[in-house]
């Protein structure tokens, strides 16, 4: 949430199914997050970036994600960049919301 975000199209690599990633992928899973990461870091972080989140919890905190430069720099023979953008808002699902989730 507070790393830029990317259009892309695709190069038809057919050795990866015409395929490439979604976004930057996860450095820890939910539980570790949850049980490593607090308040404190996330909104240090959203401040620092000057996000303002909507929702959200902290398995998503930025923290938790790749670099996403790293990972777009790395399937450059998958996706051509043709815009990269700065995020000021961002909207999460909200912790009670999310399926699967127990508090």
């Amino acid at each position: 949430m507070t790393q830029p975000g990317f259009v892309v199209r695709g190069r038809g690599n057919t050795d990866s199914l015409n395929s490439a990633s979604h976004g930057a992928g996860r450095l820890m899973s939910r539980t570790q997050a949850f049980n490593s990461l607090t308040r404190s870091q996330w909104n240090k972080a959203l401040v620092e970036a000057d996000i303002q989140l909507i929702g959200g919890d902290l398995d998503e905190a930025p923290m938790v994600y790749k670099n996403i430069d790293t990972v777009i720099d790395a399937q450059s023979d998958l996706v051509s960049v043709l815009a990269k953008f700065t995020p000021k808002i961002v909207r999460m699902a909200d912790a009670n919301r999310k399926e699967g989730r127990e508090d």
